[in-house]
């Protein structure tokens, strides 16, 4: 957060909140005044339940969604509209994976040490998760936040403390890697 501008700070909170919240509303009113059933499944992240440090805006904005979605679930549950979340460790992919552990290998076997399970995600674990919370036979789930993580929040607290420890080097050598990341993308986009 301190290589953040507050202007840049607020601007990623707002972009993620806001998006979200529009959004859902403006279903959630279409749905209500058609009479239909649904289910809403939001993204967030562990540190929801105990903050991380350099997490802040994310921190924030998955905050007020996980807010948003267990004080919709009360009172849009009535018209057959249930909100939950999914709050995912590290599932590697190669645009997360450049920004959040650049320099790392994807290798499931060797990204996530930490982990009680000695490895990362598989996205179709991910997947598995989010196909049972919507599918018929688990409309009584609502208001959940759920973490598929390997136990990883409960043995680490899920969170980004032991950057703390890194060097002013070893953030300029991480920002030149996630600069480059983001560089090889947008040339990929406009080619």
């Amino acid at each position: 957060t301190e290589r953040l501008s507050p202007r840049a700070f607020d601007a990623i909170a707002n972009i993620v909140f806001r998006g979200s919240f529009f959004t859902t509303l403006d279903c959630g009113k279409r749905w209500i005044k058609e009479g239909r059933p649904a289910s809403v499944i939001s993204i967030l992240t562990t540190w929801v339940w105990n903050g991380s440090p350099f997490t802040v805006p994310s921190a924030m904005s998955k905050s007020g969604i996980r807010a948003m979605s267990e004080s919709l679930a009360v009172e849009w549950g009535r018209y057959g509209i249930r909100f939950n979340n999914i709050a995912p460790g590290p599932f590697p992919t190669k645009g997360a994976w450049e920004r959040l552990s650049p320099g790392k290998s994807l290798d499931s076997e060797n990204s996530n040490s930490g982990n009680p399970m000695g490895r990362v995600g598989k996205m179709h674990e991910l997947c598995n998760l989010a196909v049972f919370l919507m599918a018929p036979g688990a409309e009584y789930v609502n208001g959940q936040t759920i973490a598929i993580d390997g136990a990883m929040y409960q043995a680490t607290g899920g969170n980004f403390s032991g950057m703390t420890k890194l060097s002013n080097e070893d953030w300029d050598g991480i920002a030149a890697m996630i600069k480059g990341a983001n560089e090889k993308d947008k040339a990929q986009r406009t080619v």
